[in-house]
């Protein structure tokens, strides 16, 4: 069983590190400021003649694919690399507790840099009468697809002393999660796969369950999906600790 206030303690420490460091800074004005250029001028908000955010939620997971690689790739490289991770092994907390601790800590973190962008949000009642369900559902599924990506590049931390090395195994990984939901691709498998095996591909990809959740249908497979992939990228995190460490 786990023991909350050691996940509280852990995760309260990676929180400090983002807010007294300039990373987490650097992180969310990268992010912020490509979330509205791709919104404002890729999506061509004013040219649709729309009041909605669906330009700004559209780009989400491509520029999760390399933000979450790069907010999680300190997580565990580093302290391997610094040798802190053989301090915090001594510490009276399990494994597991610090994997959960500096998850949460991250997911809080990229949910409070996806909050600052309230603005878009209250610019888009202000222009028009938007669908503010259809919204809520687009920030719970962004949120969700944060989670998703940040448990598989943690384990991508875990693998490795460098954070560069990291950052490429984390993007690769969440690439492929992705792409199994891509229609280019799942055409390629239906020439020779089983329909059985190209659905479970199709279900199986990032990009299809937070497509799902964000048309405002919050269908429990697709939290189930998120919440399952969180869960075991997070035991095989620990998992990856376990065997580093011996």
């Amino acid at each position: 069983m786990f023991d909350f206030r050691n996940i509280i303690l852990i995760a309260k420490r990676e929180l400090t590190s983002y807010v007294s460091t300039p990373l987490g800074y650097i992180f969310a004005s990268i992010f912020l400021a490509m979330a509205a250029s791709l919104n404002f001028y890729f999506g061509k908000f004013f040219d649709r003649g729309i009041a909605d955010l669906e330009p700004f939620f559209q780009y989400h997971p491509w520029l999760y694919l390399l933000l979450m690689p790069a907010i999680a790739m300190r997580l565990w490289a580093e302290e391997r690399k610094i040798g802190t991770l053989e301090l915090l092994m001594t510490l009276p907390i399990t494994v597991g507790e610090a994997v959960v601790g500096k998850f949460v800590a991250a997911w809080i973190f990229s949910g409070g840099v996806l909050a600052l962008s309230f603005p878009l949000w209250v610019s888009v009642n202000y222009l028009g009468n938007p669908d503010n369900g259809i919204i809520i559902c687009n920030y719970f599924a962004s949120w969700l697809m944060a989670g998703g990506f940040l448990t598989l590049s943690s384990c991508a931390s875990a693998l490795t002393n460098n954070q560069v090395i990291s950052f490429i195994i984390a993007v690769t990984i969440c690439f492929l999660f992705m792409m199994t939901g891509v229609e280019m691709i799942q055409a390629g498998f239906k020439d020779w796969a089983p329909i059985w095996a190209t659905k479970t591909l199709a279900n199986l990809s990032i990009m299809t369950n937070f497509n799902a959740i964000s048309q405002g249908v919050i269908d429990a497979r697709n939290i189930f999906y998120f919440l399952s992939l969180i869960v075991i990228g997070l035991a095989i995190n620990s998992k990856i600790i376990d065997i580093k460490k011996v």
